[in-house]
């Protein structure tokens, strides 16, 4: 089964759309109160990690089920830099980009890893000067990774595939 695609907007357009539809998923296929909850936070996370991660939110979302086995997507465009690129590889299970497959598969990834701009923070102050100043906090206000953590652990897989600016995640479950 399938669900219908859900457009997710940076104002949030669309992420309770998305969770409905999730749950409607859940029922569907039979999945107790505890395990529907824990399905739509897989879909809430991963929604989240997408949005903290890219920026910008341009997605699409939809749902498929094999019996018990659950798929959540979600693909969105994104200005693609080598930090954005990381952090999302690294919330995969593998560590790897799915979308690289083939010999021109790593080639083209190959490419597009060399190809992806650096992120500049030549504007900023050095850290030792930072944490001199009074009212500046001492942690980092950056992304934590909260999002990236609790997927991990709640998800049984996580695939990313990255081809050019189009980034295309899915997050699996077995109950």
């Amino acid at each position: 089964m399938r669900t219908d695609t859900i457009y997710i907007d940076n104002k949030g357009v669309g992420f309770e759309n998305a969770l409905k539809e999730t749950e409607k998923a859940a029922a569907y296929k039979g999945l107790n109160h505890a395990e529907s909850l824990h399905l739509q936070l897989c879909a809430e996370e991963m929604l989240s990690l997408a949005r903290s991660v890219t920026g910008e939110m341009k997605a699409s979302f939809w749902v498929e089920t094999e019996e018990k086995l659950f798929h959540l997507h979600m693909s969105t465009e994104t200005v693609m830099d080598q930090e954005k690129r990381n952090l999302l590889l690294a919330s995969a299970t593998s560590r790897k980009n799915e979308a690289a497959k083939g010999f021109l598969g790593y080639l083209r990834d190959a490419f597009e890893q060399a190809m992806a701009a650096e992120v500049n923070h030549g504007d900023e102050l050095p850290i030792e000067l930072l944490n001199d100043l009074p009212n500046h906090p001492i942690a980092d206000p950056e992304w934590d990774g909260y999002e990236q953590s609790t997927l991990r652990k709640l998800a049984d897989s996580i695939k990313i595939g990255i081809r050019g600016g189009l980034v295309d995640m899915t997050v699996s479950k077995q109950f």
